[in-house]
């Protein structure tokens, strides 16, 4: 249990950074181990899950930043196909980072908004609402029972 109370922030942080990325893992059963565990306060859990969230999907929407659409048709998706996801994206905005936190599809929305070039300010403001939103909500989860 020591080991857990000095370095579980850190590995929560890290976990949930690699799961806003491409790496299939949950943060939440991390955080909700966390909050079992009742090693740490729940504000510092719910703080250090989001900020590595939230800074993984930042890295996502880095990583669409730099990709080319020639890349994506070379993966056989014709522009006709990008072109309209295109429209979806510009139509409702970074407001659609507020869905970053979705399993498996949370992740294709950060990358799209980079790759689609969505202003990078704003897209990060709703991905950390996003983000904080879904923490505080299983915090809530656990709370009730």
């Amino acid at each position: 249990m020591e080991f857990l109370a000095q370095y579980g922030l850190l590995g929560l942080f890290i976990g949930s950074f690699l799961a806003a990325t491409v790496i299939p893992m949950s943060a939440d059963v991390l955080l909700v181990g966390m909050l079992i565990a009742g090693l740490h306060s729940p504000v510092a859990i719910i703080v250090v899950a989001t900020l590595g969230n939230w800074i993984g999907g930042i890295t996502s929407y880095g990583i669409g930043r730099a990709g080319k659409w020639e890349w994506i048709e070379r993966l056989g998706v014709n522009r006709e196909s990008l072109e309209k996801q295109q429209h979806r994206i510009e139509r409702y905005g970074a407001t659609i980072a507020l869905l970053t936190w979705v399993p498996i599809i949370g992740d294709v929305f950060a990358v799209a908004l980079g790759f689609y070039r969505v202003k990078f300010i704003p897209a990060t403001i709703w991905m950390g609402i996003g983000k904080a939103a879904r923490f505080v909500c299983w915090y809530l989860i656990y709370t009730l029972f």
